[in-house]
């Protein structure tokens, strides 16, 4: 697993913390594969994406995070982070809707650049 789209993206020094990926995740929007720097549609994410957990072993608990970390736009982010999703307590090998959902997925909705 890489960690080279997040760097090229800039999540990694602005948001995050440079890491080491210990399982897999896949994230999908009507079985469309999530991608760093892949555009969506925003009829494509009106409902909350299916993300799936590797790993190897149903006893390891994770918790997933989704942010806007540049609100309202890359030039301007003097909102800074936003919380679009969390999700807790997820158990290895099995999908967020197995976890404790702690914030309910909101619609991300930008204002400029909308596709």
């Amino acid at each position: 697993m890489s960690t080279d789209t997040l760097h090229i993206g800039k999540v990694i020094g602005d948001v995050l913390d440079s890491f080491t990926p210990t399982i897999k995740m896949t994230v999908t929007f009507n079985k469309k594969q999530v991608f760093n720097g892949h555009e969506f549609f925003p009829s494509t994410v009106t409902k909350r994406p299916r993300v799936e957990i590797g790993g190897g072993d149903m006893r390891s608990f994770y918790t997933l995070i989704m942010t806007d970390p540049d609100v309202p736009g890359h030039s301007d982010p003097y909102l800074r982070e936003h919380l679009h999703w969390m999700v807790t307590d997820i158990p290895g090998t099995t999908n967020a809707s197995f976890g404790n959902e702690l914030a309910s997925y909101e619609i991300p909705k930008p204002n400029i650049g909308i596709l």
